[in-house]
């Protein structure tokens, strides 16, 4: 993926799924760190953007 075109809101996949079984999240604040909210349970992390860039798997492209 060299092309990470992410901003707020922006739903994305990684690649190892969180404890309550979900692997989809959406971004909540973008900068040095990137924090994502679990779209399954609502539990937020916050991770450095270099870690980030390493664990996504895709960016969610909804429709409409």
């Amino acid at each position: 993926m060299e092309n990470k075109e992410y901003t707020l809101g922006t739903k994305v996949m990684m690649k190892k799924a969180h404890p309550c079984g979900n692997n989809e999240w959406e971004i909540t604040r973008v900068g040095a760190d990137i924090k994502i909210k679990c779209l399954n349970c609502g539990r937020a992390v916050l991770i450095p953007r270099i870690e980030f860039n390493r664990k996504l798997k895709k960016i969610i492209i909804e429709e409409g």
